[in-house]
Order: structure tokens, then C-alpha cells, then sequence
């Protein structure tokens, strides 16, 4: 299914009271699951995780996804200037962060070959 991007125009179309609303009905979503945090997610049922996919399968999606994020960024930093160009290499600097930690929680699960488990929990 292709996704039509939004034209500028079509971007600028919308009007402060739109804005408004959403940023109320946003507003209207998040206060409610702060007042109850035993209400479900509103979303949380549009994108689930099967609950028998083990922690290694999880964490090693979850690296896939960063080196993905990472790259997207990456390119788009390429494309930017001045202060947003700057905000997008700290989006990619944070995502290269959290890649190592999830990197590093595979290595303490599953140790790579030649390292032995004493040396992988001496680092942490």
C-alpha cells in the first residue's frame, strides 16, 4: 500500500484550530492513563508482540531496528542544516547509544564464541 506525502500545501492547510484539537485530544489521552494507569493504552492493541517470542529474538529485532533508525538519520542529517541538522545527529547519536546497550545485553545472554562468561561479566 503506497502512502501519499502530505504537500506543503496540504501541510499548511491546517489551521491553528486543528492543531488545537489534536493537541487536546492528545492531552485528553495522556492525562487519563496518567490518572489510570491500570487503563489500557489506547493503541497498545493496534501492534502487539507474541508473548512466547524469546528475550535473544526480541533483543536482536530490537538491533535491527536501531541500525535501521540509525542509518535514516544518518542520511537525513546528510540533508539538513544548522540547528535541525544538529538535532537529527543527536536523534542518530542516541539511537547508536541504545544499539550498544541492546548489543551488549545480547553478548551477556548469548557470549560470543572465545569469550568466556567470566570475562563477559567482568565488564559489566
Amino acid at each position: 500500500m503506497k502512502k501519499n506525502k502530505p504537500t506543503s500545501q496540504e501541510s499548511a492547510d491546517l489551521s491553528s484550530d486543528d492543531l488545537s484539537k489534536l493537541s487536546e485530544t492528545t492531552e485528553r489521552t495522556v492525562s487519563a492513563r496518567l490518572r489510570n494507569p491500570n487503563r489500557p493504552d489506547p493503541v497498545s492493541h493496534v501492534f502487539s508482540i507474541n508473548p512466547n517470542v524469546d528475550t535473544e529474538s526480541l533483543l536482536c529485532h530490537a538491533t535491527e531496528t536501531l541500525a535501521s533508525l540509525n542509518v535514516m538519520t544518518t542520511d537525513l542529517a546528510c540533508e539538513l542544516k544548522g540547528s535541525r541538522r544538529n538535532e537529527a545527529l543527536a536523534i542518530q547519536q542516541l539511537t547508536v547509544l541504545a544499539e550498544l546497550m541492546v548489543n551488549r545485553a545480547l553478548d551477556i545472554l548469548d557470549p560470543p564464541s572465545g569469550l568466556s562468561m567470566a570475562q563477559s561479566n567482568s565488564h559489566q
